[in-house]
């Protein structure tokens, strides 16, 4: 590779590092083109998984102030995810499940470096649109919750009067 064109490649991941919320590191040795093709597809719209050089992405990986020199050794490919982490590493998770030549090795989330095990941890989260749901659906009871509870007192207090001037009726028959 010409010596422009190494500058343009490193440019280039430096630029798709720092766009990105987060970077898997992986080793693709011995996937197919049309594995490789299948997992870019089930990464989602999100990610882009792309074959880098290690040298160039060490470099392009200093200068974005990210450190993946630890995962850079052998065939290395980088899923550069701009969206939803989590969904991307469920797609790598799954798709190395079934193709074990996939191997995840680490990666950088929002700056922090993570390792094998945290980007499974990661796949094992719950999407961010779930989450939201899930809260949204408990600020939702919690509001019907209180409403209740307002409704409660009213009738609450007009059954406690009631009770009230029927016992004053009572004593006042009483006398």
């Amino acid at each position: 590779m010409a010596t422009s064109d190494k500058v343009a490649a490193v440019e280039e991941i430096t630029q798709k590092l720092r766009d990105s919320n987060a970077a898997v590191v992986t080793s693709y040795t011995g996937l197919t083109v049309a594995q490789l093709k299948q997992l870019r597809r089930s990464l989602g719209e999100n990610a882009q998984y792309r074959v880098v050089k290690n040298t160039l992405t060490k470099i392009a990986a200093n200068e974005a102030g990210i450190q993946l020199d630890e995962h850079l050794q052998g065939s290395t490919a980088v899923a550069f995810v701009t969206g939803d982490p989590v969904e991307a590493a469920k797609g790598l998770r799954d798709f190395a499940k079934e193709n074990p030549n996939l191997v995840i090795k680490g990666g950088v989330l929002d700056g922090k470096a993570l390792s094998a095990d945290e980007i499974k941890k990661l796949a094992d989260l719950e999407s961010r649109e779930v989450l939201l749901s899930k809260l949204a659906g408990a600020f939702k009871a919690k509001q019907s919750q209180a409403a209740s509870v307002f409704q409660a007192l009213p009738s609450k207090l007009v059954r406690t009067v009631d009770a009230l001037r029927a016992k004053q009726d009572e004593q006042g028959g009483a006398e």
